[in-house]
């Protein structure tokens, strides 16, 4: 995919990485890491758009938060490769006609191992930079500066629930509205 080319959600896939119940409290954005997650799963159900969601090793990190376990359309993957590539199901769930929206925790292990790995094989990879977090800000900051060098799009949740839908006449638009006005953490 190209940068200056505009998503549909018929051209996505959403795949949510490890938001889980031992990781998030100590991600200081975790509220909006949170909320924001929770509308691209909400929004990619009623767009009808294919989400997977994996656990790194839940033994030690535990399931993924409630809030976010609750809108799955199915039981998250569990792995223990900081990739979320490693696990087959996830690789069988992978449509090479698709850009991979990628969102959760953490910017610089997790997403970013698992966004090389689908550059590497050739997928167009999207990150809402605001549904993605680590502990440290650093971390995270330079993870995104590496990862748009290596061929990932940076963007924002907002932008891409607008952008999916692409008109205020689309028959989802009072709800994806309605979703970011809910959701707006900003003061």
């Amino acid at each position: 995919m190209h940068p200056r080319k505009r998503l549909e959600a018929a051209s996505v896939q959403l795949l949510i990485v490890d938001l889980q119940e031992r990781l998030m409290p100590v991600i200081p954005h975790r509220r909006t890491v949170e909320a924001n997650s929770i509308r691209l799963i909400t929004a990619s159900a009623l767009l009808e758009i294919p989400q997977m969601a994996t656990v790194q090793y839940p033994k030690g990190l535990g399931p993924m938060i409630g809030p976010v376990a609750s809108l799955l359309s199915s039981e998250p993957i569990s792995k223990m490769t900081f990739s979320a590539i490693g696990p087959d199901p996830v690789k069988q769930w992978l449509d090479y006609n698709r850009t991979i929206v990628l969102i959760g925790i953490e910017t610089h292990v997790c997403i970013a191992q698992t966004a090389l790995d689908l550059l590497e094989m050739g997928l167009s990879v999207i990150i809402p930079t605001d549904a993605v977090a680590a502990r440290k800000q650093a971390d995270h900051d330079t993870a995104l500066i590496r990862l748009t060098q290596a061929g990932a799009i940076p963007t924002t949740t907002e932008a891409l629930l607008f952008e999916w839908i692409a008109t205020a006449g689309h028959r989802h638009f009072k709800a994806i509205s309605t979703m970011v006005k809910e959701f707006d953490l900003e003061p």
